[in-house]
């Protein structure tokens, strides 16, 4: 065991603490959060909870912060532009779904567990398309669970990975 895994177990409740920092992170999202928990001793629905918590924490925030963030970045720091560009380019390419479907459309692209969907994305499309968190944060929820249920098949292998 590492300094910082001693450290978690003894002072914030580690396991749990830790998968949900892990399910935190953009891309790794719950996809991972939830293996991680389970491979480190979690019970899969400790695990579960851990990671839902942790994946939608940062979701608020984003969708408030997001286009302040873009706009402080290309002015204060001009060689992130291209990083910003490709995320606004995903986030477009995603717009549809959403304006088409309205809910249903961004619990959909939340719930497919595959790069490129998740909750990060779907808290970027909502903050680009100046989505209320009223009506954004409700089918962020809902998607992060059907992808927590859909990596949770997988983890207990009743769907390939």
């Amino acid at each position: 065991m590492t300094e910082l895994q001693i450290w978690l177990n003894q002072t914030l409740g580690g396991e749990l603490v830790f998968t949900g920092l892990v399910s935190m992170l953009p891309v790794v999202e719950l996809r991972g959060g939830i293996p991680f928990g389970v491979g480190i001793g979690l019970p899969l629905p400790l695990a579960v909870l851990a990671s839902v918590i942790g994946n939608m924490l940062p979701i608020p925030f984003l969708i408030l912060f997001t286009r302040q963030a873009f706009t402080w970045l290309r002015s204060h720091i001009p060689v992130l532009e291209g990083m910003i560009s490709r995320l606004e380019r995903k986030a477009e390419s995603k717009k549809k779904l959403v304006l088409k479907y309205e809910f249903w459309g961004l619990l959909f692209l939340v719930a497919i567990p595959l790069p490129g969907t998740g909750a990060w994305t779907g808290a970027l499309v909502a903050a680009l398309m100046d989505l209320r968190l009223k009506s954004a944060v409700p089918a962020i929820f809902c998607g992060v669970l059907v992808a927590a249920a859909i990596v949770s098949c997988i983890v207990l292998g009743l769907l390939p990975a």
